[in-house]
């Protein structure tokens, strides 16, 4: 299985636009099962004091764990420049679901990360982040990340318009499975 992750729980984000094409193209290009988790669509009831405790993690982050992380062999994640990184509920997310089945979440598992940017670097220091973050936890990152730039001018709307991005997201796409 693969597990596409949009990582801004901000309402109505780009990145899902982005993200939502990737799973599509993805199901076209595999016979693999994919899942997609867009955090703004998630309950966040996980997020108290004691959600370190693996007896107080939230059903619905539990379900959500079972559902589509630790099935999934890889995972293609999707990550907005937020303050020049990685968004924080990102990151909170896999602290969260870290919590209770601790290796087998991640360990021995593949990932890719898209960066998304309406500035010139497309969140390559939000990617450097995220593959500590994923290295930490036992995920081979896949080298070569994809920074989107300048996301205003490729999309029209919620639709991506501009050629040679589509072409490059199915090129990145392409390497993420045979990786």
């Amino acid at each position: 299985m693969i597990t596409i992750i949009s990582g801004t729980n901000r309402k109505g984000s780009k990145t899902r636009i982005f993200a939502a094409y990737c799973a599509e193209q993805l199901k076209t290009k595999t016979q693999e099962a994919v899942e997609f988790i867009a955090l703004e669509d998630i309950p966040h009831d996980w997020f108290f004091a004691d959600m370190y405790k693996p007896s107080e993690q939230a059903k619905s982050l539990a379900e959500l764990q079972d559902k589509a992380i630790l099935p999934a062999q890889k995972f293609l994640i999707l990550s907005p420049e937020y303050n020049g990184g990685m968004p924080g509920a990102l990151k909170l997310f896999i602290d969260a679901i870290s919590i209770r089945e601790y290796v087998a979440n991640f360990k021995g598992k593949k990932a890719a990360l898209i960066g998304i940017a309406s500035g010139r670097a497309g969140n390559l220091r939000g990617c450097d982040q995220g593959t500590t973050v994923l290295n930490h936890v036992g995920v081979q990152v896949m080298p070569n990340k994809l920074p989107i730039s300048q996301i205003g001018s490729l999309l029209e709307g919620k639709t991506i318009t501009d050629k040679a991005t589509l072409d490059t997201l199915d090129q990145f796409l392409d390497a993420f499975l045979a990786f």
